[in-house]
This record gives C-alpha cells, sequence and structure tokens, in this order.
C-alpha cells in the first residue's frame, strides 16, 4: 500500500537496528523511532484524536514533530503544522477552519495560548519538551511514559494524510489536504531522481510548517537518518553537517546565500555531502556558482514544486547538470529541470491549448503527487482543478528536451526569505487603516530575501502617512515577515480602462527600489 504508515513499518522491518534519527539528545534506530510513533499515537487517541480528526501541531523543527505527524499517519488522524511565525488571530482562523481538536505546543510557544485568540484552545493543548514542564498543561513526554503502543491503522490510500496551509489568492490561508499516495508516490520519485541510499543522512532546515520539509519523506522510504535543525543560522547549518555527517539536505537559495556569507566553512567537515536541493525562489547564477565552490563534493539541484504537489514536480539530473557545467553550460542552472516520472506537465495558454516549445503560458500538471484539493474552498478547487489537470498559476517555458523555466509565478505571491506571502492578504490588512484609500503590494528583488515586500499606498484625502505607522498597524495583524518594510506613497495608481490597478507597471517603476 501507498500510505505513510507502510513506509515507517517498511523501514522498522527492513532497517530497525539502523539509525532513523541523529540527534544532539542521542541516537534512535528505526526500531526504537517506530516504537515512539506508535506510543505517540497512543498519547493522542488518549486526549481524544481519532481517525480522520485533525490535530495542529505548533513547534519548531524536530524529531518529536516529527514522530507525531507520523504518529498521526499511524493512527490514521491529519496532522496540521502551524507556522509558528503567524499572528495568532492567523493561527486561530486555521484551527478553526481544520477543525482541530487537540493542539501540541512546543514549550518555547506555551504563551501564545495565553492570546484572546488562541485562549480557547488552552484546555485542548499539551506542552511538548525534551523534560517534563510540571505545568498545567498535559505533558508530552509524562503521557509517552504512559502510553500504550497503539496499532497502525491500515489506512487507505487516498485518506488525508497531512494538512498543510499556504496563502489564499482572497486573503485567507487555504488547507491543502495530501494524502498517504500524495505524499507517498513523491518519496519514490525523490529517491529515485535524489538516488537515495539507505547511508544518507538529511538534514531538516526547511520548516516542518512547509512543504519543502516533504523532501524528506524519501529517506524514510530508503531507511536513511534524519537530523533535525530547530532553527536556522548558516554557522548551525554547517555545525549540524559536520557534527552528523549529513549527506544532503534542502536549502531555499537565501539559506544558502546566508549560510555561504555568515558560516566558516574551513572549520566543519562537509565532505560527506553529495546533495543540495533548492527551489521555492529562484537563485542567481552566480550564487549557485559560489555554493558549488562551497561544498564541492555536492551536486546542487534546483526542484520546482507547490504545496499541492506533495511537493515535487521537477528536478535537474544531478549527472547531466554536472556535465553541462563542465562544459561552460550554466543555462541549466537557471532550469528547474525535467518533470519527475509519473508526472505529466504542460505549459498552456488561457484556453488551456498547449503552446509551442519555447512559448510562454501557464503549467499545468497531473499526477499521483497531485492534491485531492482545497479544505472548504469549493471555488477555488472549480478554478484551479480543471479537466483533470492542476493549473498553477505559474508561467514559463519548455525547451525540446522538456527542461521548465520559470519566469513568473501566481500573480499576487511574493516569496521572501522561501516564505510565500500572498499580497491580497497583506493588502487587506493595510485598508484597515483609516486613512489608507487605496494599497497595492508587489515583490521586488532582494539580494539577501530573493524578493522583498514593497507597499505603494494612496492616503485618504487630505492625509499624510507615514513608512513607520503603517508597520505598526499591521503588527499583531499578520505574521512579521508578511509586513512590507518599504513603501512609497503616492498621489493615483496607473489604472486600466476597468480601473484596475496595473501591478506591473509598479514592478516596472520600484523594481530596483523606490524611485528618487
Amino acid at each position: 500500500m501507498l500510505t505513510m504508515c507502510s513506509t515507517v513499518e517498511r523501514a522498522v522491518r527492513l532497517y530497525g537496528a539502523r539509525p532513523a534519527i541523529l540527534d544532539d539528545e542521542g541516537t534512535l534506530t528505526w526500531a526504537q523511532f517506530g516504537e515512539r510513533v506508535a506510543k505517540a499515537a497512543g498519547v493522542l487517541a488518549g486526549l481524544g484524536v481519532k481517525r480522520g480528526q485533525r490535530f495542529a501541531i505548533i513547534a519548531a523543527n524536530s524529531f518529536r514533530q516529527a514522530e507525531l505527524v507520523h504518529a498521526g499517519y499511524w493512527m490514521g488522524s491529519v496532522s496540521v503544522p502551524l507556522n509558528y511565525r503567524l499572528a495568532p488571530s492567523e493561527m486561530a482562523f486555521i484551527l478553526q477552519d481544520s477543525g482541530c481538536e487537540v493542539v501540541a505546543v512546543e514549550e518555547q510557544f506555551l504563551p501564545l495560548l495565553d492570546d484572546e485568540h488562541l485562549a480557547p484552545w488552552r484546555g485542548r493543548a499539551f506542552a511538548v519538551s525534551a523534560k517534563p514542564l510540571g505545568g498545567s498543561l498535559p505533558d508530552y513526554e509524562k503521557l509517552m511514559g504512559a502510553a500504550a503502543p497503539a496499532p497502525v491503522h491500515p489506512s487507505e490510500e487516498d485518506d488525508d494524510a497531512i494538512l498543510l496551509y499556504t496563502g489564499g489568492t482572497t486573503g485567507r490561508p487555504k488547507g491543502v489536504r495530501l494524502s498517504h499516495k500524495n505524499l507517498a508516490v513523491n518519496a519514490l520519485q525523490l529517491v529515485v531522481a535524489n538516488r537515495t541510499v539507505p547511508d544518507d543522512v538529511y538534514l531538516h532546515v526547511a520548516p516542518m510548517f512547509h512543504a519543502a520539509d516533504l523532501l524528506g519523506n524519501a529517506l524514510t522510504v530508503a531507511g536513511g537518518a534524519h537530523v533535525y535543525l530547530s532553527k536556522f543560522t548558516g554557522e548551525g547549518t554547517l555545525a549540524a553537517m559536520s557534527k552528523h555527517g549529513v549527506t544532503c539536505t534542502t536549502l531555499p537559495p537565501t539559506m544558502v546565500i546566508l549560510t555561504i556569507q555568515e558560516g566558516d566553512f574551513s572549520k566543519h567537515d562537509l565532505s560527506k555531502m553529495r546533495l543540495i536541493a533548492y527551489g521555492s525562489a529562484p537563485m542567481a547564477v552566480e550564487w549557485a556558482q559560489k555554493a558549488m565552490a562551497a561544498w564541492p563534493n555536492a551536486d546542487l539541484q534546483h526542484n520546482y514544486g507547490l504545496t499541492e504537489t506533495s511537493p515535487i514536480l521537477t528536478a535537474v539530473d544531478n549527472e547531466l547538470a554536472r556535465r553541462a557545467i563542465a562544459e561552460g553550460d550554466t543555462q541549466i542552472l537557471r532550469s528547474c529541470g525535467q518533470a519527475l516520472p509519473g508526472i505529466d506537465l504542460r505549459v498552456v495558454d488561457d484556453e488551456d491549448r498547449d503552446v509551442p516549445l519555447g512559448e510562454v503560458g501557464e503549467v499545468v500538471v497531473r499526477g499521483p503527487n497531485v492534491t485531492k484539493g482545497y479544505l472548504n474552498r469549493p471555488e477555488e478547487n472549480e478554478k484551479a482543478f480543471r479537466n483533470g489537470w492542476f493549473h498553477t498559476g505559474d508561467v514559463g517555458y519548455l525547451n525540446e528536451e522538456g527542461f521548465l523555466f520559470l519566469l513568473d509565478r501566481k500573480k499576487d505571491m511574493v516569496i521572501t526569505g522561501s516564505e510565500n506571502v500572498y499580497t491580497a492578504e497583506v493588502e487587506a490588512v493595510l485598508y484597515q487603516h483609516p486613512d489608507v484609500h487605496e494599497a497595492a503590494v508587489i515583490g521586488v528583488p532582494d539580494p539577501k530575501y530573493g524578493e522583498a515586500l514593497f507597499a505603494v499606498i494612496v492616503p485618504a484625502p487630505g492625509k499624510t502617512l507615514t513608512a513607520e505607522e503603517m508597520i505598526a498597524h499591521c503588527r499583531g495583524k499578520i505574521g512579521g515577515y508578511k509586513i512590507p518594510r518599504q513603501m512609497d506613497f503616492v498621489a493615483e495608481f496607473p489604472k486600466s480602462a476597468m480601473g484596475k490597478i496595473l501591478k506591473n507597471e509598479l514592478r516596472d517603476r520600484y523594481g530596483k527600489g523606490k524611485p528618487a
């Protein structure tokens, strides 16, 4: 069966004595990890979580979060990892929208439960930490000590396995329903694409509430080991690579750049690193070349995917990339690769007709790793899933060899520091200020984060606004990474004949920052 619980069962059966978790607290074999997953399922069941129900996790990267996610797979329930950088009101919306029964909260995030928006979930929360906390909430490790291992639930392939929230074009986040088959198939596809073997050690740097972390599922399928980095720093990433003999990881371009800028490579043994996958934002060829020089034993692999595709759709073949680069052909570094086995990928026009090779259109895909749809969003499902194809909203072209080149992303989305930010959501908050007449948010190039948010605002007649005032207005209403730090105040917007703000003109105007 293509289920995530069967991948753990297989890893326990075939690789039981091999390491599954390498952590500062110690090593867990696959047999030991499998036992903790079964006991974690027992903990969730004891707290009232039933098959098909959802439970939330607010935590930084850790093996405890991993075993809770796998406990959901094991017992047939659905985990909902929350972005801990969101404002409490945003978290509360997700908890309500998903109907979570229980909330697992890591120690450092327990103060969130004192916020008025999240207080209603305090009675359904339990605390997660390395040591018993002795507070008023049920304690995870204490519950684990008393729990009996739960039997594995025979999930069906199309059962929901995890619910990941991504930004919504209407300003509301939307839950992407990923099934057991979606996750298991993409893990198998990545095992093939990345040539994953039991000796591999994967470093989880991308946050576990983000779809990019799902690339680590390939290591579970192959029986490799996992290392979890709770907080990203360039030096911390290099130290973890060296200490645990990491062989592969996924790093958004921002993290690649920051690691090169901040890390002291001379202090660390990085000889085992063989693969660094990157995606979620473009990376300049110059930085890609610097990364290859910094990790001389590692292939640099550009991927393309979305939360809705579990997540990876394309990858650059490593051997082909090495040959091309050796011959001085850097064009391959601009491509996000070819479709993985089992994925059909087309580029179409506005009438859903294939465009000729080399011509630009929207990327549409189908395959067993594509989500069944969004939770509670019938209209968005109808728009995105048409005639058996998922319409990504991303714009690009294919060459004669099937390499995909992306030119633009969804019109209203900005990727800043690997975080997806939908401008409609930010604009909705800006409009809440009484002195804002009109507002538009765009992405502008940023050397550190790939893109930065830029707000263009028309003040109400007779009113004057400042950037400091608008930043203060946004605090607490949306996550800090969604708040524009650059902005301009103008008398009017360029508009179409229908009165629509022409964001393309704003991007042209502010693409290099605020005009003098």
